[in-house]
Parts: C-alpha cells; sequence; structure tokens
C-alpha cells in the first residue's frame, strides 16, 4: 500500500492517530518521570511520599455521562369522579383498592324527581303525537256527521224562528191557532218519543259498558251504543225545545202579539242565523280537512316535546357515575346520603375535596424534575436508574416518554418536568413514592478525567491545584466538561499524567493559594 492510498484510508489514519497518541502519553510520562525523580533528588524521601500521597493523576478513560435527579412515583392517568349536577348520592358500589372496568358504574345518585319529570314529558309527547295523527289523518265520519246534523238544527231554528217572527208580524186566525194546537200535540208526542229512544239508548249503551269491561264486545260496539245515546239525547233536547216553541206560539197567536214580543222574535231570529253560520263554517272546516300551517305547528311541538324528553333522559342517564376507564379506585371521599358537586379542582390526590365520589388511577408513571442545566441531553427514549427511598437496595428501569415544553420554577430552580415509563418494578412501586433517578446520557470515549474533589474556583474561574517545582500546591485554570460519579473531565488546561492535588500540603492554605494567584 502506498503513502497516498494510506493517507486515503480512514483506518489508516485512525491507526497513526493512536500511535502518535501512544507516544506523546510515552513522552509526557517520561517527562513527569524526570521531573520527579528531579524532585525526589532535591527533597528527602518523606517529602516525595506526601506529594505522591496529596496528589492524583489526570488519566484518560471512557466515561458514561449520567444526570441525577429526583422524582415521584404517579398515575399515568389520575380523575376525581363527581357528578355532573349536585345531588345527593343515592348509592356507592366500589371500595378503595378495587379494580374497576370502563363504563362501570360507580355509584348513582337520588333520581325520583327527574323521573317524575321525565314522565309529564312523556305523556305531553304523547299527546302531541296524537294531535299531529289527527291532523294528518283528518275528520272521522261521525264527527262530520254530527257536525252536519247541528247544521241542519240550526237552519231548522233559524227557520222557526223566522215563522214565529211572520206569525206575530201577520196577526191570528183561528185556523192558525187550531193549527198551532195540532203542533203542540205533535210536539209533545215527539218529546215523550224522544224519551222512550233516549231511555232505550242508555239501557243499550250501560250493557255495552259492562261487556266492553267483561271482554264480550268491542270497543267500537261501545262507541256506537255511545253515539246512540248522544243522538238520541239530542233529539230530546230539540224535541222539548219544539214543544216549548209549539207552546209559546199557541199562547201568541191567542193573545195576539205585543211589540217587545216582536223584537224577541227578532232577537231570536238573528241568533239563529248566527249559530247556523257557525255551524256551517265548522263543517266546512271538519269537511276540508286541516290546514298546512296546524299540521306544521303539530309538529313543532312534537319536536319541542322529544327534545324535552331527551333532556331528562340525559340527566338521568348523568345520574349513574360510570368509570371513564379501567383502573383501580384510589380514594373514596363520600357514603350513600352525602351531598356532592361537580368537581372544578385538579385532579390530584391533594386537590381531592368531599364534594368528590372518588378517585380513579390507571397505570403507574415517574414524574421527574430536571434542572435546566442538564435538560439538554435528556432525550425520549433514554435509559433510566430508579432507586427508590423504600427499596435503597433495589434498581428499577425506566425509560423517556415525555419531556414538557414548558419549565416551572420551584424556590427560585427552574426545572422541566420529564414523564418516566417504568420498565421493571411495577410489582414494587406504588403511587406517591419518592425516587432517586440517574440519567444515562452520552458516552464520552477517552476523556481527560481528574477527581471531582481536585476542582476548586478562584474568583470566577475554575481550577486545579497542581505542584510546581518545588512540590507546593498552585492554581491551574482548566476547562471542565459533564460530571460522572466521583469523576469530572478536563477539556482544557492539563494534559494525561499531569498531577492535580486532592488535599493540600502541609503549611498551605487554600485562601492563600488562590489569593496569591494572578489572573494575568
Amino acid at each position: 500500500m502506498t503513502k497516498a492510498t494510506h493517507d486515503r484510508d480512514p483506518r489508516w489514519k485512525h491507526i497513526l492517530y493512536q500511535r502518535r497518541w501512544l507516544l506523546g502519553a510515552i513522552g509526557v510520562g517520561l517527562i513527569l518521570a524526570i521531573g520527579v525523580i528531579r524532585i525526589a533528588q532535591r527533597r528527602p524521601n518523606g517529602e516525595l511520599d506526601e506529594l505522591v500521597t496529596l496528589t492524583v493523576a489526570a488519566e484518560v478513560a471512557d466515561l458514561t455521562v449520567q444526570i441525577e435527579a429526583t422524582g415521584e412515583v404517579q398515575p399515568v392517568e389520575r380523575v376525581n369522579l363527581s357528578p355532573k349536577t349536585q345531588g345527593r348520592l343515592e348509592q356507592i358500589f366500589v371500595e378503595q383498592g378495587d379494580r374497576v372496568t370502563q363504563g362501570q358504574i360507580i355509584a348513582t345518585m337520588e333520581r325520583r324527581e327527574l323521573e317524575a319529570q321525565a314522565d309529564q314529558a312523556r305523556a305531553r309527547l304523547d299527546r302531541a303525537r296524537a294531535s299531529l295523527a289527527e291532523l294528518e289523518t283528518g275528520t272521522r265520519s261521525e264527527e262530520l256527521a254530527q257536525a252536519r246534523s247541528r247544521v241542519e238544527q240550526a237552519r231548522a231554528r233559524r227557520d222557526r224562528a223566522r215563522a214565529s217572527l211572520a206569525e206575530l208580524r201577520a196577526g191570528s186566525r183561528r185556523e192558525d191557532i187550531d193549527e198551532a194546537d195540532d203542533a203542540v200535540r205533535r210536539a209533545a208526542a215527539t218529546v215523550t218519543d224522544a224519551e222512550s229512544r233516549l231511555t232505550l239508548a242508555a239501557i243499550e249503551a250501560d250493557r255495552n259498558r259492562q261487556l266492553e269491561a267483561d271482554g264480550a264486545v268491542s270497543r267500537r260496539a261501545l262507541d256506537a251504543s255511545l253515539d246512540e245515546l248522544r243522538r238520541a239525547q239530542a233529539n230530546l233536547d230539540q224535541a222539548i225545545a219544539a214543544r216549548g216553541e209549539a207552546q209559546q206560539r199557541r199562547e201568541r197567536l191567542a193573545n195576539g202579539a205585543r211589540s217587545e214580543e216582536i223584537d224577541r222574535a227578532e232577537a231570536d231570529v238573528n241568533g239563529a242565523e248566527a249559530e247556523l253560520n257557525e255551524t256551517d263554517q265548522r263543517y266546512a272546516q271538519l269537511s276540508n280537512g286541516a290546514r298546512l300551517e296546524e299540521i306544521e305547528r303539530a309538529e313543532a311541538d312534537v319536536l319541542e316535546a322529544e327534545a324535552q324528553l331527551r333532556f331528562y333522559d340525559v340527566q338521568l342517564n348523568d345520574t349513574d357515575i360510570r368509570a371513564p376507564f379501567a383502573g383501580i379506585i384510589a380514594q373514596r371521599y363520600a357514603d350513600p346520603g352525602a351531598f356532592v358537586t361537580p368537581a372544578t379542582s385538579a385532579s390530584t390526590a391533594t386537590s381531592a375535596t368531599s364534594t368528590s365520589i372518588v378517585a380513579l388511577a390507571r397505570g403507574l408513571e415517574v414524574l421527574a424534575k430536571v434542572p435546566e442545566v442538564d435538560i439538554s441531553r435528556i432525550y425520549q427514549g433514554q435509559t433510566v436508574e430508579i432507586v427508590a427511598d423504600a427499596y435503597p437496595d433495589d434498581r428499577f428501569a425506566a425509560r423517556v416518554k415525555l419531556i414538557a415544553p414548558e419549565a416551572v420554577r420551584e424556590q427560585n430552580v427552574t426545572l422541566f418536568q420529564v414523564r418516566l415509563e417504568i420498565v421493571d418494578g411495577l410489582d414494587k412501586l406504588q403511587s406517591g413514592m419518592n425516587v432517586d433517578l440517574t440519567f444515562q446520557s452520552d458516552q464520552l470515549n477517552d476523556a481527560l478525567v481528574v477527581p471531582t474533589v481536585a476542582i476548586v474556583t478562584d474568583r470566577g474561574k475554575t481550577g486545579v491545584l497542581i505542584p510546581d517545582t518545588r512540590g507546593q500546591a498552585t492554581f491551574q485554570p482548566v476547562t471542565i466538561g459533564p460530571s460522572v460519579g466521583s469523576q469530572v473531565q478536563v477539556l482544557e488546561g492539563l494534559e494525561p499524567g499531569d498531577r492535580v492535588f486532592i488535599g493540600l500540603p502541609e503549611g498551605q492554605n487554600l485562601n492563600d493559594i488562590l489569593g496569591g494567584f494572578d489572573e494575568d
């Protein structure tokens, strides 16, 4: 392989880099060894042992960056169940710790008043539908026949009133008086006949009522007998009225007409004509059927009654408190007879009030609080180690499920909430437990590290204490990276093998060392 080929081959470049780095490390190690030998030659063995004891060498190592945080185990989903409208709790069917399925009835509210209102709404709907059906079907033949009969009766009364008025105005003749006597006799006979028919119709109607109650005749037969009874009563009333009019006419013919009698007869004519017009219009309306606007108004009444009934049905359905999802009853807040209202507070255990009925929870997760400086190293799917205060010797696994898009502040510290899916430990972890979390972050290869205790700060600058030629501690500025456990990465300011103090030589004070450092 030629040199040009070597330069283009990435693997060869990596091998060259490793060899150069190794040669450089060996050179630095020789230099440090020579320096230590020279120091050892100029100082007693006791001082050399002290320097080795108080310092450690910066070394190259592979690091897995870990981020520490705290959190709390909580349900994946939690809700306080309460009624949609306030009322008194009638029954509750669960206890704390019970598992329920989605849609299962948890409790019921008192509903007697709503049931009565729903029955009233249902009755109004039935009436509205019946009225609409009547208008859409049209007039029954019996109603039309009754209306026609009333028209004929009104016309007959009008004709009699006109005849009486004409007689009063014309005066009386002997023949007229005799004729009036015959009319009185005929009217009396008609009344007697009508009374007999009414008696027979009443007997028949009573008999059919009993037979219909016993199931011996149909309802249609009973309705027919009742119609006959009503017609017999109307005929009797008409016959009695005709007899009275015949008697009055006989008296007028015998006594002669007075002016007030003529005036009264004219009023009777006017009243009979008005009655005839009214009954005639009613008959015409029944013959022509219902108007379109009447049907539309009846349809609107039906829709309104249906909507009112649906409203009460919804309210009745809401008296059953159902589980919105499958889960476990975490808390029970009310007993039968308690007055409960719709809950408006957040669905947490601490926010629950006596107005709620139960708290329902599903699943477990961890809500972590990560400082702002570490949130950039947190990503979805990241592996997390859990240590619960209740199980300090156990390690549970989790993974990042969601990172909150907005920070929160607690005690002047900016934090981001991170939700973790628990991979194992669900058989031990319980809601409300406090946990310590370790996020496994980036892998740092060939990182230069020193102990975390070696890092000091001098007037805003970060650094370490290194030995000078006399073995005394002096401040060396460094740039550090992430810390992992008891080690911290050094990005600039040290080389592999450089020794740093983790303790001070006898006779040296940290304040004196840092105070004597010249920033320039």
